[in-house]
């Protein structure tokens, strides 16, 4: 039996990518979902109390939030509860963490355009990319320092915007970013 929670909720910070020392990718963001009803003697919904957690996710999905999610947008996150406590000078501190297994833009409440990425392969820098140095900046960009320029795409690719601001070339068939490792 697993501790698996559903939450539905609004991004509350920037998404705040890294690297752990063995090479993984980390995402992390806290989320804010506050629980609403219907007030009969007022004749208007209310906002009830805002459970705040935060939200982390590895490997391919790291690089997927660091790409699609940003502070203020509207998500449904599912995952592991963790609960952590802490005691700091005589008080007991509380979180709650969802190690995130699924993250996506809640759809009742907008659009979104889904580009789909090579399943379950490592990501990985071109071979001509600089070593990434430690910090939230490390997992930067998943394409290095490539330079992504207009004249390298034919007239009918499509190119997308990555978090970086480089341009990414997608096939359009199959919805992949180009230069993923298959």
């Amino acid at each position: 039996m697993g501790d698996f929670i559903t939450v539905r909720g609004f991004v509350a910070t920037d998404i705040t990518t890294s690297t752990t020392p063995g090479g993984v990718a980390t995402a992390s963001f806290r989320i804010g979902s506050t629980g609403r009803r219907y007030d009969r003697s007022s004749g208007a919904w209310v906002d009830g109390h805002t459970n705040w957690f935060r939200v982390q996710g590895y490997r391919q999905l790291a690089g997927n939030l660091g790409c699609s999610i940003r502070k203020g947008q509207p998500v449904i996150v599912v995952g592991r509860l963790r609960m952590r406590s802490w005691e700091k000078d005589g008080r007991i501190y509380h979180s709650a963490e969802i190690d995130a297994e699924s993250v996506g833009h809640d759809l009742t409440l907008g659009s979104a355009n889904f580009i789909r990425t090579v399943k379950n392969s490592p990501q990985t820098a071109p071979d001509d990319a600089l070593p990434a140095e430690d910090g939230p900046e490390a997992a930067g960009s998943i394409f290095g320092d490539r330079d992504f320029a207009e004249e390298d795409a034919a007239p009918e690719d499509v190119m997308v915007e990555d978090v970086n601001g480089d341009y990414v070339s997608v096939d359009t068939e199959t919805g992949e970013l180009a230069g993923s490792a298959a």
